[in-house]
């Protein structure tokens, strides 16, 4: 009989949206999946009946050894301030920070997981001016090492695994603990920047139901149109990584499909994006270009594209609902 693991989950420089994208997660919610999966949750500050002095013995106990602990979550930014003590983030009740928390009990974890952009990287609490000095476990933006030290590794010889995204897919987050929970997640499984390569390898724009507009460069000039979002409101999804267009959240939608351009959540830094809903330009070519194209295939391929564009699409791109439907030419 396969042995059942540990799962404890911290919530630090966090909104909670991480958990509450995960909840909903398969057809019996979160906690019946981690229990499918063999994960036996120690403890969860947002959804755990055990409080106060039951979990600072829970905390206390894996310190000791007494309780092993396979994967430690982390949600959340770490808060390093002021002036390196952690003060502005404390354990509640206590004078512990989560700052001197983190890294104890990481040191014990056999994984640790980093669950969304601000603990992997920062994310919002570390935007400019970022006044609480707030990082990520293993990042400090885009650069290695955050609390834990760019040369960390847990005691299963990995670096923090980092499921991005504001909130990362709940599929995402899942299906992580899965893996590691079934001792199937190798550092080669992983990015440069430590995301698992199940969603790492795909870009949010593959799937993406604006692919026709994409595809010959006819674009929506104003939100609520149907058109590509790339070439003028500030999309991102051609450089931003993330299977997020293959699979539903939690039942159906994405951000393009809701008519919102991609931000690249998923990336260290996104958070400090200024006017997300226009595209900077440079002599009118827009500077993002897709990550994997070089530049002169790109202008080369869009200029022939727009000159090919059937009027059908050029309508419905700067519509707020398809005008035209296809129908075979004479």
């Amino acid at each position: 009989m396969t042995q059942r693991k540990t799962l404890l989950w911290l919530q630090a420089g966090s909104c909670g949206g991480c958990t509450m994208a995960a909840l909903e997660q398969g057809g019996a919610g979160l906690f019946a999946e981690l229990h499918n999966l063999g994960l036996d949750l120690l403890w969860h500050p947002s959804v755990s009946e055990a409080t106060g002095a039951e979990v600072l013995k829970i905390f206390a106990d894996i310190e000791t050894g007494a309780q092993k602990l396979d994967i430690l979550c982390v949600e959340g930014s770490i808060l390093r301030g002021p002036n390196g003590t952690g003060q502005f983030n404390r354990l509640s009740g206590t004078t512990r920070t989560l700052l001197d928390l983190t890294r104890a009990l990481a040191q014990h974890a056999e994984t640790c997981v980093a669950v969304g952009s601000c603990a992997a990287f920062g994310g919002i609490p570390a935007g400019d001016p970022n006044p609480t000095d707030s990082c990520g476990l293993h990042y400090d933006g885009a650069d290695p090492g955050g609390v834990l030290g760019a040369a960390w590794r847990s005691r299963s010889g990995l670096p923090v695994v980092n499921v991005a995204g504001c909130a990362p897919h709940p599929g995402w987050i899942v299906e992580t603990l899965g893996a590691l929970a079934a001792g199937d997640l190798k550092s080669s499984d992983l990015d440069g920047f430590g995301r698992p390569l199940f969603f790492a390898g795909h870009l949010a724009h593959h799937g993406c139901s604006r692919n026709e507009f994409y595809e010959f460069k006819a674009s929506a000039r104003t939100l609520s149109e149907r058109g590509c979002l790339m070439e003028h409101l500030g999309c991102k999804a051609t450089q931003a990584i993330g299977d997020c267009n293959q699979r539903a959240w939690n039942g159906g939608g994405s951000c393009t499909h809701a008519g919102f351009a991609c931000i690249s959540c998923t990336s260290p830094g996104f958070e400090d994006a200024r006017d997300t809903h226009v595209t900077p330009k440079i002599g009118g070519i827009p500077v993002g270009l897709p990550l994997d194209m070089p530049k002169a295939w790109f202008m080369t391929l869009a200029a022939l594209s727009k000159s090919a564009t059937p009027a059908r699409v050029r309508q419905n791109a700067e519509a707020d609902r398809i005008l035209v439907n296809p129908k075979r030419q004479k």
